[in-house]
């Protein structure tokens, strides 16, 4: 793919989307029928690209928590640490409108890597969010299940991810459940 006439650089590598058995093993039912790749009319599922700083990508953001002010160049550098990540630990995936060129919905997966479980990897689901204009469209119900194939494929032991308790019912269609004896706890640090 390419961004005029320049080559696009990717978070990873397209073809492992491409390779998920996503008709086999998906974990949601979607009506009418969508996939990673036929995501709906006009809509592309992709990883994450350098050039999604021009097409909405932090404002996308900001409809889930609060980004602040990020310079292009600061983009570009934190774009460039995840790519640099080997073997590769972040794995976000966009929904862009193919005619507004828009990011529209993204979630990412980030692959934790431990010592226990015999140096086992484990997978966190993050950031699920779709423009108020495309929910409805079963996009985040997508790019829920893609990650949690995804996870799989690249060596997740388990995958989880942290929800309000309103959402609990929606990410058990995908097979999440709250485990017993488990919390979530968080200590957060006010930014400089």
């Amino acid at each position: 793919m390419s961004t005029n006439g320049v080559e696009e650089v990717f978070l990873f590598d397209p073809q492992l989307l491409g390779d998920l058995q996503f008709e086999d093993q998906k974990c949601a039912t979607y009506k009418p029928e969508i996939s990673p790749t036929h995501p709906g009319e006009g809509l592309t599922l992709r990883p994450l690209c350098v050039s999604d700083f021009d097409k909405g990508y932090l404002t996308l953001l900001t409809h889930l928590t609060k980004v602040g002010d990020i310079s292009r160049e600061q983009f570009e550098e934190r774009f460039q640490a995840m790519v640099r990540t080997q073997p590769n630990l972040y794995y976000t995936v966009v929904i862009e409108d193919d005619v507004t060129h828009q990011v529209v919905g993204s979630a990412t997966l980030v692959k934790e890597m431990h010592f226990i479980r015999q140096c086992a990897s484990r997978g966190r689901i993050e950031d699920v969010v779709v423009n108020r204009t495309y929910q409805g469209k079963q996009l985040g119900k997508l790019l829920v299940d893609v990650l949690t194939l995804l996870s799989k494929k690249v060596g997740c032991y388990k995958v989880s991810l942290e929800c309000l308790d309103n959402m609990v019912p929606f990410y058990s269609k995908f097979g999440y459940v709250k485990e017993e004896g488990q919390n979530y706890m968080c200590r957060r640090y006010v930014p400089k």
